[in-house]
């Protein structure tokens, strides 16, 4: 049974499409496109991640601080250091893995420790 899409990753994609359409239109906002799609990445990513494993896949499967972590490490390593190397659109930047890495705390406090605080309930 697929469960429904979370409203949070849905507003991360319309955001997502809205700063896109404003590159496409040469409006730039320095902080938006710099560092806040990045600093909804991870979270994005991890929700994803957990949608397709339980949603679809019919797993069980709880993310937990490792899996965040794991995610942020592999999410800079290819936006930071790989893609650079390979296209002049993407540029190597520090803030940005501090953005992923707040995005994923973010992620774990926010969606994580609270999910895990509901059912640890008496």
């Amino acid at each position: 049974m697929e469960k429904k899409i979370s409203y949070w990753f849905l507003s991360g994609l319309v955001i997502w499409a809205f700063i896109i359409v404003l590159r496409e239109n040469d409006i730039y906002i320095p902080v938006i496109n710099n560092h806040f799609t990045d600093l909804i990445s991870v979270p994005m990513y991890c929700y994803l991640i957990e949608y397709i494993m339980n949603g679809i896949l019919g797993y069980h499967w709880k993310p937990d601080l490792n899996f965040v972590l794991t995610s942020v490490v592999y999410i800079s390593f290819l936006f930071e250091v790989i893609c650079p190397g390979l296209s002049d659109l993407f540029t190597g930047d520090i803030f940005d893995v501090l953005a992923y890495f707040l995005g994923g705390i973010g992620y774990y406090i926010l969606h994580i420790m609270s999910k895990n605080k509901k059912t640890n309930r008496f």
